[in-house]
């Protein structure tokens, strides 16, 4: 229905907070970020994500209430994609499969899970239909690019491909393209880095932002395979601290004691060395990723997409593009909107630009 105003109510939560808004087609009408406190999130602790659905429920609609905001009003709702099981980009209708997956957290527990829940629960209200977009287990990997090396490990589909595709998309609309038509690489610089190759509108290999690829502010990216098995059996440390170690201990946090970049160029500003070297070999490793995919695109590439949070560190950028900007022009997109992704991923179903996918039967 091109030219209506579709007036649709975007989700992301996070582990301590509810970031939602409601948008009038790609306009935001009001926006709020709810801070939940350890006396909230207490009831929850040690029980599954999926718990927390009647809670966070409630607080939405009381804040939409109070903000003048009927559901009634609402064409869409939409949410962050949790871990689900791998599927093809696009946006995804909510349906009692993905909440039974959903439900189950067989691939793991995470606060995005509740991103398609919450919509859902809103969605029923509202007698509309609930949506997400580009989840985290975006997996368009060609079969080769799936091997790992070792028949028991298959490569993971960990990947921030919400802020990766939008970014992608929004290039292609600045130059007048399809994105169907443009061979791209791009970079999310966030508390896990991705660095993913686009072509034909697919990603068509990615780094596991988890477990590959540079490390990050939080995460260490690949490591010495055997130097970590020898760690996992030296008896000082069990499964899950050694998953911190890697996860929310790693990379800056592990080297500098700190996830904040801008603590760390505020270090090199004051003559820290340790921390210019940390901050030039992790700009070092995401140039070298950037290179690794060019390589996946046989070196023709029409762009390379710097976003993500760190992009907003211009010396960040300006050492990734010293790097690479031989291989082809360089565009910087910092921060990443994902409610208006979202936003957009339900807009182009409503308005008849795509056609919203389901889980089949199997995938819960």
């Amino acid at each position: 229905m091109p030219g209506r105003e579709f007036k649709i109510l975007a989700i992301n939560p996070g582990s301590t907070s509810t970031k939602f808004a409601v948008f009038s087609g790609e306009r935001p009408v009001r926006m709020w970020n709810l801070r939940h406190g350890d006396d909230e999130m207490r009831p929850f602790k040690d029980r599954p994500v999926y718990d927390q659905k009647a809670f966070r429920a409630a607080a939405i609609a009381r804040e939409l209430a109070a903000g003048g905001i009927a559901i009634a009003q609402l064409h869409a709702t939409v949410g962050r994609g949790g871990l689900l099981p791998a599927m093809d980009s696009g946006t995804w209708r909510v349906d009692e499969v993905m909440l039974e997956a959903l439900r189950l957290a067989r691939r793991g527990e995470h606060a995005s899970n509740l991103g398609a829940v919450l919509a859902d629960e809103i969605a029923h209200r509202a007698g509309v239909d609930a949506f997400v977009v580009d989840p985290v287990s975006v997996n368009e990997r060609a079969p080769k690019a799936m091997l790992s090396g070792s028949a028991l490990l298959e490569r993971g589909d960990f990947c921030h491909a919400l802020n990766s595709k939008a970014v992608a998309r929004r290039f292609a609309r600045e130059q007048g393209k399809a994105y169907a038509d443009l061979r791209l690489v791009v970079a999310h610089l966030g508390g896990g880095i991705c660095i993913s190759a686009h072509q034909n509108a697919r990603m068509i290999d990615a780094t596991d932002a988890q477990q590959e690829g540079p490390f990050s502010a939080e995460r260490a990216g690949s490591v010495p395979a055997l130097k970590l098995v020898r760690l996992c059996f030296s008896g000082r440390h069990d499964q899950r601290h050694l998953e911190r170690l890697l996860v929310g201990e790693g990379g800056l946090a592990s080297y500098l004691g700190t996830t904040d970049l801008v603590e760390v160029e505020r270090r090199i500003a004051a003559g820290d060395e340790n921390a210019a070297l940390v901050f030039e070999a992790m700009a070092y490793q995401i140039a070298k990723e950037i290179g690794a995919m060019a390589t996946v695109l046989e070196g023709r590439i029409d762009a390379i997409l710097l976003t993500g949070g760190m992009a907003h560190s211009r010396a960040l950028t300006g050492r990734i593009t010293e790097a690479v900007r031989w291989i082809a022009p360089i565009e910087v997109y910092p921060g990443e909107e994902e409610l208006l992704a979202l936003v957009e991923g339900a807009l182009r179903v409503l308005r008849g630009e795509e056609t919203a996918k389901q889980l089949p039967k199997s995938a819960s």
